[in-house]
């Protein structure tokens, strides 16, 4: 499981499943879990790191190497706008923009969450976080010389999905949020929609999804919803949003402790280009007033 704790979208009607299944074995009789049915603000970080990322394992090497390339592909400082939506306290993906991006924006609605990213970047990170930054920067040597540098450009915002406006972001970064937040199909579509509308159009989008990944425990904390997801399943969400798109997969890491899940698929893709009607709807919008997105409570 390589989750962090993920914003709220808009649900859809009632469903029920017969059978409900954790990643520990654990099978009982329960209707179908959403977003709000899980209290993300006691999300375990301190298990969390524990659990998944207090070494850098082969699973995370893969995910650096493919994200890394993306970012690569963009001149420093040429994206003047990135969002890692439903952040977490996993650092590593604000880490890979660190040089392509001239403002990041870690969006995350869980009070544990924003606590210890705020904590990093008034700190400095957590010295285990060393190695991470050290594949980054080895990948990306326009990267700074620190994480510390790296990471300046990152305002920490408490916040959900719904507070995004659309068209803000030059690129748009999700790492096992969508798919770990919910175990409801037309809630994950949801979610997945209002991040591809995060970036302009033209805009790129990167994320990992945890593939075949059950409901799921941190330690010998509660129960998480989450939606197993395959390769199908993506391209059903991001193929009739998204130009572009590409989908690779590792295998399954061994030295992670057992979520149930069968490994880790990569996207990219980019969000079309606006038709004429959508140039004029978007100037028409542009026009009115809206509530930046760091109003909800910065800090960087």
């Amino acid at each position: 499981m390589r989750e962090a704790a993920g914003p709220h979208s808009p649900g859809t009607g009632p469903a029920e499943r017969n059978t409900a299944e954790t990643s520990r074995g654990e099978q009982s009789t329960a209707p179908v879990r959403r977003n709000r049915d899980a209290d993300w603000n006691a999300w375990p970080v301190a298990d969390y790191l524990a659990e998944n990322y207090r070494e850098l394992h082969p699973i995370d090497i893969g995910v650096i190497r493919h994200h890394s390339a993306v970012y690569r592909s963009h001149a420093p400082g040429s994206l003047a706008r990135t969002l890692e939506l439903g952040a977490g306290p996993n650092l590593y993906p604000l880490m890979l923009a660190g040089a392509a991006a001239r403002r990041i924006d870690a969006l995350e609605p869980s009070a544990a969450g924003v606590r210890y990213l705020r904590r990093q970047l008034a700190q400095g990170p957590d010295d285990s976080w060393g190695p991470f930054y050290a594949l980054c920067r080895s990948l990306d040597p326009a990267l700074p010389e620190s994480c510390a540098e790296a990471l300046r450009p990152v305002r920490v915002v408490r916040g959900t999905a719904d507070d995004l406006v659309p068209g803000s972001y030059d690129l748009a970064s999700m790492n096992f949020v969508a798919e770990s937040v919910t175990e409801d199909l037309g809630e994950f579509t949801a979610l997945c929609e209002t991040f591809v509308h995060a970036v302009r159009p033209g805009g790129r989008l990167l994320a990992a999804f945890m593939e075949g990944m059950p409901s799921y425990r941190i330690g010998a904390g509660p129960v998480w919803p989450a939606l197993p997801v395959d390769e199908s399943a993506l391209r059903a969400v991001f193929a009739p949003r998204t130009t572009g798109l590409r989908i690779a997969r590792l295998a399954k890491d061994r030295t992670l402790p057992e979520y149930g899940d069968s490994g880790i698929l990569l996207l990219t893709a980019e969000r079309p280009p606006a038709s004429p009607s959508q140039k004029s709807q978007k100037s028409q919008r542009s026009q009115r007033s809206q509530r930046p997105l760091g109003s909800l409570g910065s800090q960087g």
